[in-house]
């Protein structure tokens, strides 16, 4: 006869202390620390949102506001609404703004050593019982919450993007990552509108895992001959129902970020069928990185855009 032994994942919510997130911090005014602000906002939760550039912080919530306006048009919300989140939205360069808040939500570059930088600036302005969650598409929140002061307070929260439309959050639990501050992030994306997906630790998760890699097998495909680049897109989008070809898909994420879940790939699995395409890399190296540049594999000085090879 066996015995089965509960653990803290078997509780219910009443039997653990899980904390209430009441307020939410941001740090990056980028795409994906707006989109995550935006939707906060609109759920009723008081957002600090913080970055070293004061023009990208203006960027952001001017960003927002035009974002809400579309959602207004569809009358998916209402101008009461934006009103009211625009107004819980605050900006700041300075991580002590973040001295009161529940939880901060690191949405930097996706490199390790600038992710690592930015933690060690930010825990000595948290108070104790502060989560911290890192939006990284592909690196270890292990490795990343052994460098704060919290890592059983630090956890993987991946928004797709763009945010206020993409229903996913993948939530990915560090190694010492505790049952309560599991609960209460899963609990926050679900108050947000989101469906979660947990992942284990691995590199890149569940969603870039597939879907990045499947991009890197695409850019081979040029790089080979096989097809060109409207074939290609064109191919997968009819021949296998995909909403946009994996070229323009990169594109639409930055080809600097799709370049650096390959590498962490690549490093972190030993595996050469994760090695990122010689064509990719020269493109990143160009500077190249997509509609955020205005070329990649499209140039976007042209509406609608052309290939660029």
């Amino acid at each position: 006869m066996s015995v089965r032994i509960a653990s803290s994942a078997d509780m219910p919510d009443a039997l653990l202390d899980i904390p209430e997130i009441a307020s939410v911090g941001i740090i990056g005014a980028g795409q994906m620390g707006n989109g995550i602000a935006h939707v906060c906002a609109l759920a009723g939760i008081p957002v600090a949102m913080v970055d070293i550039a004061p023009v990208a912080l203006d960027k952001a919530v001017a960003t927002i506001a035009r974002n809400m306006e579309r959602q207004i048009g569809r009358k998916l919300i209402t101008p009461e609404q934006r009103d009211a989140a625009l107004a819980l939205i605050t900006t700041s360069t300075d991580y002590a703004s973040f001295s009161g808040t529940d939880f901060v939500i690191e949405a930097a570059t996706e490199k390790e050593a600038i992710k690592r930088e930015v933690f060690k600036a930010l825990v000595p302005h948290l108070k104790p019982s502060a989560m911290v969650a890192s939006n990284t598409s592909s690196i270890s929140i292990t490795r990343l919450g052994a460098g704060t002061d919290r890592p059983e307070k630090f956890i993987g929260m991946h928004f797709m993007n763009p945010v206020p439309i993409m229903k996913l959050v993948e939530i990915i639990r560090g190694i010492a990552t505790d049952e309560p501050t599991f609960r209460a992030v899963d609990a926050l994306a679900k108050r947000l509108g989101k469906q979660t997906a947990t992942s284990e630790d691995f590199p890149a998760f569940i969603v870039n895992r597939i879907l990045v890699p499947m991009i890197n097998e695409a850019v081979y495909a040029l790089y080979e001959g096989v097809g060109d680049i409207r074939s290609i897109d064109t191919a997968m989008r009819l021949g296998a129902n995909h909403p946009m070809g994996p070229l323009e898909l990169a594109d639409f994420i930055g080809l600097d970020t799709c370049l650096s879940i390959m590498q962490v790939l690549y490093d972190g699995l030993s595996d050469s069928k994760y090695r990122p395409c010689p064509l990719l890399v020269k493109y990143v190296e160009a500077g190249w990185y997509g509609r955020k540049t205005g070329r990649g594999f499209y140039d976007y000085s042209q509406d609608p855009p052309v290939p660029t090879r």
